[in-house]
């Protein structure tokens, strides 16, 4: 919490203190935290470039505002798929184990709920910016001196004032929806690379729920429309390609655990 507390004014810090497992007392390998690294950054790098590469298939503005919808429902269904994954892995589990895995769901909630934090934040500064929240109404036409300087210089001086608010709410709006822009980022990309602070509640966690969550969003991806016109070919390869090399990680990852630290899941089910 002391990192949170710290962190309060740098939004990218705040973003990675939030999604980050802190748990005291779980194993750490650091071998495995480069490899997670690596994966995530080949495949923002891979995705960048795919971006770059081709041509859009929409405008700019409409490729944001579809990333940031695409970012919302996916996260809606990592939410599900981590769920039912996280679900499944306490339900198997012997008390008191169980009762322990629950009592640590905190950490993965928080996680997820920044990532939803940074977009509405995102989208309510987009909306005064853009206009679609009406606060000219809400404050012009009102005599804000209560005719104490009659009515022509109340409203001259109310004018004022409101056109102020509107030049620094603008301002403010400007500066936050950049700040909520990189939370969101990073939060996003931290989040993804620590799936979502669920070795938080056991360290096996992540690569058992990890291949579940990237093939869920590969389907996600395959319904939806292409967001460059790039080959058939290219499009596939980015589609299966990340599930696969995801799933490979995790299974190296679960080798890992096992044979370094002893770690298998009849041990974290209590069935050992």
């Amino acid at each position: 919490m002391g990192a949170v507390r710290s962190a309060v004014f740098s939004p990218v810090t705040f973003a990675v203190a939030l999604t980050s497992p802190t748990r005291p007392g779980r194993v750490e390998d650091s071998v495995i935290s480069r490899m997670q690294f690596l994966r995530t950054a080949l495949g923002l790098g891979a995705t960048l470039w795919l971006v770059f590469a081709y041509p859009l298939s929409t405008g700019r503005q409409d490729f944001v505002l579809g990333k940031l919808e695409d970012l919302v429902l996916g996260c809606a269904i990592v939410l599900v798929a981590g769920f039912v994954g996280i679900a499944v892995f306490i339900l198997g589990a012997r008390s008191p184990l169980g009762r322990l895995y629950v009592s640590r769901l905190f950490w993965p909630l928080r996680a997820v709920g920044a990532i939803f934090l940074g977009v509405g934040m995102m989208w309510l500064m987009l909306a005064f910016l853009r206009g679609d929240i009406p606060v000219g109404q809400w404050l012009g036409g009102n005599d804000i001196t209560f005719g104490f300087f009659g009515k022509t210089f109340g409203t001259i001086i109310s004018g004022l004032v409101f056109a102020l608010i509107l030049i620094v709410g603008g301002l403010a709006c400007a500066v936050g929806l950049v700040a909520a822009l990189c939370f969101t980022l990073f939060a996003t990309v931290t989040g993804l690379n620590s799936c979502f602070r669920t070795a938080d509640v056991h360290e096996l966690l992540p690569p058992l729920i990890s291949p579940l969550m990237v093939w869920s969003l590969a389907v996600l991806q395959f319904f939806d429309d292409a967001d460059v016109a790039a080959p058939a070919a290219v499009l596939t390869a980015f589609l299966v390609g990340g599930p696969l090399s995801v799933t490979a990680l995790s299974v190296w990852e679960v080798r890992r655990l096992r044979n370094l630290y002893g770690i298998t899941l009849r041990s974290a089910l209590g069935r050992s």
